[in-house]
């Protein structure tokens, strides 16, 4: 069955949670829906701003391209366009098409009378960025300390906050955060290599069930999660890396402002260890 013949049995009116009928109608293989045009536009406009303000700048060179935050100066108050008020405008579109592209997601759920699970997923990614580029900033007065856009800017920025903090490794949340992170992979890892070896067999032999997955998990490791439970927890650690690379670098200036080494103090003056 082909894909478009297929999406046909779901192209169902209704599910909308703004515009009704107006806007509930499909471009090829895609719905589009009233959040679906708002993030069209949050898209492009911010899109062409970025190629507007890189014409403004000192080189094409794809690498070096940046276009930069308002200086501390100018606190939480609008810049002039080519002193940082093009980020600002840009932040807001690509905010404003995020949240509409998961709001989108969430009437396709409606119509397909699903759960939410992709855009609440997608919500956490939204988090992350609105964390670095919204929440932190506005707490620390100044939306200055949001990140550049760029490639080689953006990593500069990342070294010079990790290093401002004398070692961002030490911060706790990032070490639950990079422990996710590492955790998710190595999980869904484990789960796409069964997968394939499972549908691959050596030649002469019938692909296997997922009784014979569960068989391989229970004798590698004593337990299988079975195969939704793997997915499930796969959701629950990609989410838990999201929330907590979040929480990281909220607490990084607004709540503690000293070096994260020295953080760790507390523990080393517990009197147990006297």
């Amino acid at each position: 069955m082909s894909l478009l013949s297929f999406e046909r049995k779901y192209r169902v009116r209704g599910g909308t949670l703004i515009g009704g009928d107006l806007f509930d109608f499909w471009i090829g293989p895609f719905y589009v829906g009233f959040f679906g045009v708002i993030s069209a536009i949050c898209a492009i406009l911010g899109t062409a701003l970025i190629f507007y303000a890189a014409s403004l700048g000192p080189t094409w060179n794809p690498w070096l391209i940046s276009i930069n935050p308002p200086d501390i100066k100018y606190g939480l108050g609008l810049a002039p366009l080519k002193e940082g008020g093009f980020w600002q405008i840009i932040t807001m579109c690509a905010t404003g098409a995020f949240v509409s592209w998961a709001l989108r997601e969430v009437e396709i759920c409606r119509k397909l009378g699903m759960g939410y699970h992709v855009p609440i997923a997608f919500g956490f990614a939204i988090l992350a960025y609105v964390t670095l580029v919204v929440f932190r900033p506005f707490l620390l007065g100044a939306w200055g300390y949001g990140f550049p856009y760029g490639i080689f800017s953006h990593l500069d920025w990342v070294s010079n906050t990790g290093y401002q903090y004398v070692n961002f490794h030490y911060n706790p949340a990032h070490m639950i955060a990079v422990s996710f992170f590492f955790t998710t992979c190595f999980a869904l890892a484990l789960h796409g290599a069964l997968i394939l070896s499972a549908v691959n067999p050596k030649k002469g032999e019938n692909v296997k069930t997922p009784e014979y997955e569960d068989t391989f998990f229970r004798d590698f490791i004593g337990y299988s999660v079975g195969t939704i439970g793997i997915h499930r927890l796969g959701l629950f650690l990609a989410l838990s890396a999201g929330f907590w690379s979040a929480v990281c670098i909220i607490i990084a200036g607004p709540l503690y402002a000293g070096g994260w080494p020295e953080w760790w103090e507390w523990w080393r003056n517990i009197p147990i260890w006297s």
